[in-house]
């Protein structure tokens, strides 16, 4: 996986496992979540927008099952 850097005032970067469709999201804070059965579209939408905080309350918390990693 590759960890990608955001331009975020919230996220510090992302990365998404194609083989398990998992998005990995770490805060500027540290902590970290994963995302379970986010799809590939939605992940390159998330990569897109132009707000990604906003995205991500929108689009993924809630609609995806998630964990705290760290």
């Amino acid at each position: 996986m590759k960890e990608i850097k955001v331009n975020s005032s919230t996220i510090d970067s992302v990365s998404y496992d194609y083989a398990n469709h998992s998005l990995y999201v770490t805060f500027t804070n540290g902590r970290q979540y994963v995302y379970g059965n986010v799809p590939a579209e939605t992940y390159a939408k998330f990569l897109e927008a132009d707000s990604k905080g906003k995205f991500l309350h929108e689009s993924i918390v809630g609609q995806f099952g998630y964990a705290r990693i760290k």
